[in-house]
């Protein structure tokens, strides 16, 4: 069988997962960059290569950051680019790999199994692999397109159907992709009146936010139950934990932030409400708003970090440490408590390295914040209206590849800029690949004797 050496050298690089995920996506941000420099790509007002460059790192990791205004600074081209970039980036250039290798009849091998294993936590088993990429292909696709006729059927008044018709592909995939990204120069701002266009939003990027392991078990039984076959007596515990925490997130900040107020000259309560619970949703995955981030008090920032740092689910396009590990060192913290030595959940025993690994991501991600949060401290101190919790509030946005800001992303320095950058790359690709990446595994030779120190 035929079988091309391009495709054959791609299948290797397939073998070590850590860095061909980190390389690929450094790629195509270098490839996205490039694209975004070219005159055809940009509007009358000239964007200058860091910027490109931000951009395209920002489309690439979903995260929604921008630091110019992407409906006036980009042409239809540079919007498209975009738009590609986000798609690219939301699925991952290893699910196309493989997909591309299984086509062209390449066997994937058990270590790219394991690492598409990692991204999407399916079974390892290779048969159940290749079924699931290409369901996810199909409903992300789907998902899409449901969403993009949904918003095209609501479009603003007066716009042309060409236009619309963009503009509803474009919010549809930056929407499930989670990526923040819009026409609209006041993001959903614009779009306060439009209730519909906004639950068409909200909707997609819930879907995204899940995981498509979840997705996949969710479509999965109600196939079932429409052809009337016989399906599982109860959910998995990744669908159940995913659910249950992701309800518990969004009814808290609801509850949270109808309390705080989004914004202090807001009395209606349906209008207060419904922010609410757009935020809620959006503020741990997609980066979209209905209000000005700048104008909200401090405990609402404070709180939108915290939801900023989960953010979605295991396997979805969101960043952040996800709902799952959330829920586990919280089972951790209760189990601690009551001094057991198991760490369950739902009725299940959690396995003790993925209890030792949760702790070490949650341990990863706040260190990696505390730095950056000193980096753009030092950084951006020669501007006096730049307010620590903004700061703080750009950091952990960057790193849960969310993209609310406070408005500070257009004046940061270029150091600034460029630690943004570095904080998205890393944030997309997760503070444990990332220290694969970079670290060299050495088993130890010897173990020391053991001396005890005092705490607390």
């Amino acid at each position: 069988m035929f079988r091309p050496h391009g495709l054959a050298f791609f299948s290797r690089l397939l073998d070590r997962p850590e860095r061909f995920l980190a390389g690929t996506f450094a790629g195509l941000i270098l490839v996205g960059t490039i694209l975004l420099s070219l005159p055809v790509s940009q509007g009358p007002t000239r964007v200058g290569p860091l910027n490109a460059f931000f951009t395209a790192t920002s489309a690439v990791c979903i995260t929604g950051l921008v630091v110019v205004d992407t409906g006036q600074d980009y042409s239809r081209f540079g919007q498209t680019v975009i738009m590609i970039l986000i798609q690219l980036g939301g699925l991952g250039i290893m699910t196309f790999a493989a997909l591309i290798i299984q086509i062209m009849g390449h066997k994937i091998s058990y270590k790219s199994q394991a690492a598409l294993h990692d991204i999407f936590y399916q079974k390892s088993a290779a048969a159940q692999l290749r079924q699931n990429l290409k369901w996810i292909l199909m409903l992300t696709f789907l998902i899409e397109a449901a969403g993009a006729v949904a918003i095209f059927c609501v479009r603003p008044e007066g716009m042309e159907v060409g236009e619309g018709a963009f503009v509803a592909v474009f919010h549809a995939v930056s929407a499930f992709c989670n990526a923040g990204f819009s026409t609209f120069g006041g993001n959903m701002q614009d779009m306060v009146g439009n209730t519909t266009f906004l639950a068409a939003i909200t909707v997609l990027v819930a879907c995204g936010g899940l995981g498509y392991t979840v997705i996949l078990e969710v479509t999965g039984r109600a196939w079932k139950t429409v052809r009337r076959q016989p399906r599982p007596v109860s959910w998995s515990l990744n669908t159940r934990v995913v659910l249950m925490t992701t309800s518990i997130l969004i009814l808290g900040s609801v509850i949270c932030l109808c309390l705080l107020g989004m914004l202090p000259s807001e009395t209606h309560w349906y209008s207060r409400l419904g922010h609410c619970l757009f935020q809620s949703i959006s503020a741990r995955t997609a980066g979209f708003n209905t209000v000005d981030i700048n104008q909200s008090p401090v405990p609402v920032l404070l709180w939108l970090v915290f939801l900023m740092f989960v953010g979605g689910s295991p396997g979805s396009c969101a960043g952040g440490i996800k709902t799952t590990s959330l829920a586990i060192w919280a089972a951790r913290l209760r189990a601690r408590l009551r001094d057991q030595e198991d760490v369950t959940i739902g009725g299940r025993r959690i396995p003790v390295d993925l209890v030792r690994r949760t702790g070490l991501l949650i341990a990863t991600a706040a260190m990696f914040n505390l730095v950056g949060l000193m980096v753009l401290a030092i950084s951006e101190m020669g501007d006096p209206k730049v307010r620590l919790e903004q700061i703080l509030f750009e950091q952990v946005s960057a790193f849960g590849t969310v993209g609310l800001s406070t408005g500070i992303t257009p004046a940061l320095t270029a150091v600034g800029k460029l630690w943004i950058i570095l904080t998205m790359f890393v944030g997309r690709l997760g503070p444990l690949t990332m220290a694969l990446v970079v670290m060299e595994h050495k088993p130890e030779a010897v173990r020391l004797a053991e001396e005890r120190l005092m705490i607390g």
